[in-house]
């Protein structure tokens, strides 16, 4: 029985495929064997150490301690591409929302509900809202995952000339984007000719910053920035200055701050770019499978700190592996399994940067005693054997 512990309110749809045979799901659960979790801040928690396996439904995972679940072998999953339709349709509101002054006109709107020539009212201010329409207008799309490529082809099909930039954009992105998307060679190339620019990219040391004042001097005057990814990809202080003095013409981001609300260039929106009852189902059914897979099989999908790991199970036992990236482990493994009398039916090794995997299938169950030994290699991290499902 594997005990799950759901750390936030996980959509049904996704723990009605855990099998009540198999799995205990709760809150609040002692000694789990794996943890769901949507916007839980797991950084300042004492993970256990029964844990395998940390679940997010979602594309972000900071609120994970990454790096000290990998020095456990603690294998943490994130769901990209559960949430891209609903963020690809908010980031094209936006570019609306930024381009029509529809919020303002709105607000405006409200105001005059008490006059009794509203229409006529109507007719003589509605010239302070008017805006560009996007069609044959420039957009930038900084990163091509799952949400960049769906905002690339949507804004293509909108009659929009598009420009992305993704150094590692993956195989399937590529098969996926439309052909009419034009490559832009650097950042900077991209900034100058956008009138929209649209940020799609995660966020770490290397993205933090990366719309600050000097990127700013490369855009277009009225050129609109749309930031549904992470608040840090943009500095406020940098923007809101370049905002108030007119140099850029509207900033939207799903990250209010108090800065950025009080300045009327900006539209805040209440992190509300994966808030839709799809994404929240499409999210939770892709973890839970992905732990299902994992604790029953020891497969690897869309993990951000173990490579891809997969293997198709054709013997009767199996022995998982985590492991520091460093010279002759598998050999050591496989040494300590052919002295024991332990025949390999089929093996699989993937790395990833510091860390591991391997997956070895055996006719024979390994016995306790061998997989001490094996624990006690130097560099093995977690050592774990199961029997065919």
């Amino acid at each position: 029985m594997f005990r799950i512990q759901t750390m936030n309110k996980i959509s049904p749809l996704g723990l009605e495929l855990f099998s009540r045979d198999k799995y205990e799901i709760a809150s609040d659960i002692p000694n789990p064997d794996a943890i769901l979790v949507r916007s839980a801040d797991l950084n300042d928690s004492q993970i256990p150490s029964s844990v395998l396996a940390i679940a997010r439904a979602g594309a972000g995972y900071n609120n994970i301690p990454v790096q000290r679940c990998s020095e456990n072998g603690v294998v943490v999953f994130n769901t990209p591409g559960g949430n891209a339709n609903a963020v690809k349709e908010l980031t094209l509101a936006a570019m609306l929302l930024c381009s029509r002054d529809i919020t303002g006109g709105i607000n405006w709107a409200s105001s005059i509900a008490s006059n009794a020539d509203v229409p006529e009212l109507v007719e003589k201010e509605k010239a302070k809202f008017t805006g560009p329409e996007l069609q044959g207008k420039t957009l930038g799309v900084v990163g091509l995952g799952a949400i960049g490529v769906m905002v690339a082809n949507d804004a293509i099909a909108l009659g929009m000339d598009v420009i992305g930039f993704d150094p590692y954009i993956s195989v399937d992105a590529a098969w996926n984007l439309s052909s009419m998307v034009l490559r832009a060679d650097t950042l900077e190339s991209l900034l100058a000719k956008s009138d929209y620019i649209t940020l799609h990219i995660p966020l770490s040391e290397a993205t933090k910053g990366l719309l600050n004042a000097k990127n700013f001097k490369l855009m277009k005057k009225d050129a609109r920035i749309i930031n549904l990814a992470r608040n840090a990809l943009v500095k406020d202080k940098d923007i809101i200055e370049v905002l108030e003095a007119g140099k850029l013409g509207a900033y939207v981001t799903d990250f209010p701050t108090s800065e950025l609300l009080s300045c009327k260039k900006t539209i805040c929106i209440p992190h509300l770019g994966a808030s839709t009852p799809e994404a929240e189902d499409n999210c939770a059914v892709m973890a839970v499978k992905q732990l299902i897979d994992y604790l029953e099989a020891g497969a690897i999908v869309n993990s951000v700190n173990f490579p891809r790991c997969k293997l198709d199970q054709r013997a009767p036992f199996r022995l998982l592996v985590a492991n520091k990236n460093i010279p002759n482990m598998v050999g050591q493994i496989t040494t300590i399994l052919a002295v024991s009398n332990i025949n390999i039916t089929d093996l699989i090794n993937h790395h990833r940067d510091e860390y591991a995997c391997n997956i070895i299938d055996t006719e024979q169950q390994i016995p306790d005693q061998v997989l001490e030994r094996i624990r006690k290699v130097d560099g093995i991290i977690r050592v774990r054997a199961i029997e065919k499902r």
